[in-house]
């Protein structure tokens, strides 16, 4: 690098830098000012004239957004106006079309790298007490998220066939890989909810990158596949899943080591899978060595075949936790509102979901710290808990930006406690009732126009 090159890069840095601690920019952004994170936001940061939404203060305002109960623009944007007529700048316009321009312009590259490497940080740097037995675990799972019914969406996302065409919404499956100890997003991949390719396995496949040597992986019954657990195998990594229905465990075979306890040969399958190519089929291995154990009504299938090293009663334990896995994307779909994303391409869309999952990470992040420092793991802290304290002590104490500042936010944070409910079930149904509004069976310019029509006071049925 000669002496120009590095010059700039210096320059270039500190304008980032700059950026990074204005106070009206500083509710998130600030903790990825870290040296690793700053490399990857000074990577992917494009070339841009000095705007009123540069992109630092365009990702900050985003994040602000996918954590506000209101995630309009609107909003976001008059609090970008009231902080700067706070700090005694120029009057600005509360227009929301700059910011939509802006939120355009930022590369989904930056935010997709940014959340995955504060993920990944997060991870290898969470303490060796949060650790199932000092290993790392990392939990695989999918959901759906709706989106707005746009000509585009719909192209990108289809909606399900079940639905009329007019009344549905675009859908799209996402599979997500979390760390167990921090909480954290490791990965992620979406695509349609229907096709060739994009089923919720297709989807995992491309995440397993993610996965070290040494890792173990713990996830439900669709992920008990021949060859996605000989892919893991062969890269060193282990599994814990529950069997799948259509394999049938007969605890009289293989070879025993407890009650209810074995370990048994799985032979490769006849034909590859449509996905997997005849090369790949032949490379994959003549069968699997594997262990078998019976917990209450599920069968768990692991590559932790030493019963001395790991009980029954400790696997039951492991693959209990992966209930976290639901409420981790309970916390991202309901908390963070990406259950039914805002914006109106699958340019955006990309776009949007990605920021939701970067400032999930975020949260985990001040999750991680407050944990450290009250000695309590990340997961016995509250998570809407977190995003609530953040966004009221952001508005009024963090201006300072002071270390007593900070340690006080820890200790606020670390708290209340997330109890311990174990067994604890709970009905998927709702006591209150809504309101008694007839189903819109047919497009809603129909609609508008039958009303107008034939009957102005009566509902539309």
């Amino acid at each position: 690098m000669d002496r120009n090159q590095g010059f700039r890069r210096r320059q270039h840095r500190a304008r980032i830098e700059q950026q990074l601690h204005e106070r009206s920019a500083m509710e998130f952004f600030n903790v990825l000012t870290g040296e690793e994170l700053l490399e990857r936001t000074e990577e992917h940061l494009p070339e841009h004239r000095e705007r009123l939404y540069p992109p630092t203060v365009t990702l900050a305002m985003f994040l602000r957004q996918a954590l506000s109960a209101d995630g309009s623009c609107q909003r976001v944007v008059n609090a970008w106006a009231a902080s700067r007529a706070a700090e005694g700048l120029r009057p600005q316009s509360v227009r929301t079309g700059g910011y939509c321009r802006a939120r355009a312009r930022l590369p989904a590259t930056m935010v997709q790298a940014l959340t995955l490497e504060s993920g990944r940080l997060l991870s290898e740097r969470a303490a060796s007490s949060w650790r199932w037995r000092g290993r790392r675990v990392k939990l695989l799972d999918g959901t759906g998220i709706s989106m707005p019914d746009t000509a585009a969406n719909q192209a990108a996302y289809p909606q399900p066939s079940t639905q009329a065409p007019g009344v549905g919404f675009p859908l799209a499956r996402l599979s997500a890989l979390i760390c167990l100890a921090s909480g954290a997003v490791l990965g992620a991949a979406a695509g349609p909810h229907r096709g060739a390719g994009c089923s919720e396995l297709d989807l995992s496949r491309t995440l397993l990158g993610a996965l070290e040597r040494g890792d173990l992986l713990v996830a439900d019954a669709l992920y008990a596949h021949y060859f996605l657990v000989a892919q893991l195998a062969a890269a060193g990594v282990d599994v814990c899943l529950e069997q799948h229905g259509a394999r049938h465990s007969d605890f009289r075979r293989g070879e025993r080591l407890g009650p209810r306890d074995h370990r048994v040969c799985w032979p490769k399958p006849d034909r590859p899978p449509g996905w997997m190519s005849a090369e790949a089929y032949a490379a994959a291995p003549a069968e699997l060595r594997l262990r078998e154990v019976r917990v209450g009504r599920r069968v768990l299938v692991t590559t932790l075949l030493d019963a001395r090293e790991v009980s029954k009663a400790a696997l039951n334990e492991l693959y209990t936790r992966r209930w976290n896995i639901e409420l981790d994307l309970r916390s991202i779909k309901t908390t963070l509102g990406m259950e039914v994303l805002r914006c109106l391409t699958p340019a955006m869309i990309e776009k949007e979901l990605w920021v939701h999952l970067l400032a999930y990470n975020l949260i985990r992040v001040l999750m991680a710290q407050a944990a450290a420092q009250g000695g309590c793991e990340p997961r016995q802290i509250s998570f809407k808990h977190t995003v609530q304290l953040w966004s009221e002590w952001s508005t009024h104490l963090l201006g300072r930006d002071t270390a007593v500042d900070l340690a006080l936010l820890w200790r606020c944070l670390a708290q209340p406690r997330v109890g311990h409910r174990p067994g604890r079930v709970e009905p998927r149904a709702r006591k209150r009732r809504p309101k008694s509004y007839p189903w819109l069976k047919v497009p809603r310019r129909e609609a508008r126009t039958r009303i107008r029509t034939y009957a102005p006071a009566q509902n539309v049925k």
